[in-house]
């Protein structure tokens, strides 16, 4: 059984998925009810355990996962998560890890809600190209450009704004203009 999920979904997207999927094709199975049932799921990821015990989440795919262990469970399923280290030789999880692999290569896409986290992401890297020109093609600024030529970098640099920093940056505030020959 191999999915495949959109690009911009995350990993822990991928792994709800990965559930969904394995529970979908439990619920399905036709298993003697005479016998106990117990589905033993075991994961690397914590944030996906610690987000199926949060009964106030409402992620789309926890909400579903939690529909189909109760549905499972009232058919006498008995479900246990565990959490496994992951990159410690554990056989299934690298065989699952193999198998994500193969089916990003080979599969059709069977899940498509981008995560709010990446689209904001997203339209912030859109927004700080789109200023990056606005910048570039201004004919205002120049001594504050030669300290910050690029958006991007500026960003990234925690600024204590000061009067006198903001002076000299912007050169106002006093007759000489200094004029900083690097950074």
């Amino acid at each position: 059984m191999k999915h495949k999920i959109y690009d911009e979904c995350s990993n822990n997207q991928a792994e709800q998925m990965a559930i969904v999927k394995a529970l979908q094709a439990i619920e399905t199975t036709k298993i003697n009810n005479n016998i106990p049932r117990a589905i033993k799921l075991h994961t690397d990821n914590r944030i996906n355990l610690e987000s199926l015990k949060n009964m106030k989440n409402r992620n789309q795919l926890i909400e579903e996962l939690s529909k189909k262990t109760i549905a499972l469970e009232k058919e006498d399923w008995n479900i246990e998560c565990t959490w496994i280290k992951v990159h410690a030789e554990n056989f299934g999880n690298e065989l699952a890890d193999r198998l994500v692999k193969e089916a990003v290569r080979n599969s059709d896409i069977c899940y498509n809600r981008i995560p709010k986290s990446e689209i904001e992401h997203q339209e912030r890297e859109k927004s700080i190209e789109k200023w990056q020109q606005q910048w570039d093609n201004s004919t205002k600024g120049s001594v504050t450009k030669e300290f910050f030529p690029n958006i991007k970098d500026r960003l990234k640099i925690k600024i204590n704004l000061t009067p006198n920093f903001t002076a000299t940056v912007t050169a106002h505030g006093g007759k000489k203009k200094i004029i900083p020959t690097s950074i």
